[in-house]
């Protein structure tokens, strides 16, 4: 369903993978990878995403520093990610985002999902972008508590991620009480089914809500 695409952005173009809806979009939304680029389970979320009916798009951040990497979800792969994301910067990514933003604004109104790393990132694309967005089980959310949501907001976490303990959850509760949280009986990464924490029916769950979030919050 998906393919290739070229991004414009503020340093410069970089790669993604997108698919679009076999109906009239609900919406459009970027997909924001984990710290293993856009990979394979990046490119089927996206695609997922298009079959339930919104423009989905899922930009190649780590084209600024390598093309077309795609890391593997052992400790090495785990390694590299995290000093590619540190390499990039929040900052930077955000001013990417909004830049696809804008230009996707043009075909529907716009939200954000992302995964792991891309859970803080579709956070602060709420916080500094008034972007709806969701999270997946982002774990770098800590220092942002004090930032005010702009837009609606939904939040997925595990309840035995070891990343994101109790305490961290409920302090997303306190922070963001406008927001919407949910709790799996599951750990971290429980999207995926290329990783050990995948847990069929949390992510079957997460999606339901996710795709209903995204479909009244991206309304024209």
């Amino acid at each position: 369903m998906g393919h290739p695409v070229e991004l414009t952005t503020p340093r410069g173009p970089i790669s993604g993978w997108r698919a679009d809806p076999p109906i009239p979009p609900r919406g459009a939304v970027i997909v924001v990878q984990e710290i293993f680029g856009v990979n394979h389970h990046m490119r089927e979320q996206v695609d997922r995403l298009a079959g339930h009916g919104f423009i989905a798009v899922a930009p190649a951040f780590f084209d600024h520093i390598e093309p077309g990497i795609e890391l593997g979800y052992d400790a090495e792969g785990v390694a590299r990610g995290r000093e590619l994301v540190e390499a990039l910067g929040f900052e930077a990514v955000l001013r990417d985002l909004e830049a696809i933003a804008y230009q996707l604004d043009s075909e529907a109104p716009v939200g954000v999902v992302g995964f792991c790393w891309g859970g803080t990132v579709a956070l602060l694309a709420n916080t500094r972008l008034g972007l709806p967005a969701v999270d997946y089980y982002g774990a770098r959310s800590m220092p942002f508590l004090h930032e005010r949501l702009r837009a609606p907001m939904l939040f997925h976490f595990g309840e035995h991620d070891p990343l994101i303990p109790p305490e961290h959850v409920e302090a997303h509760r306190k922070a963001w009480p406008e927001a919407t949280v949910h709790v799996y009986p599951a750990g971290h990464g429980f999207n995926c089914d290329q990783r050990s924490d995948y847990h069929a029916a949390s992510a079957r769950e997460a999606m339901d809500r996710t795709v209903r979030f995204l479909t009244r919050h991206l309304k024209s």
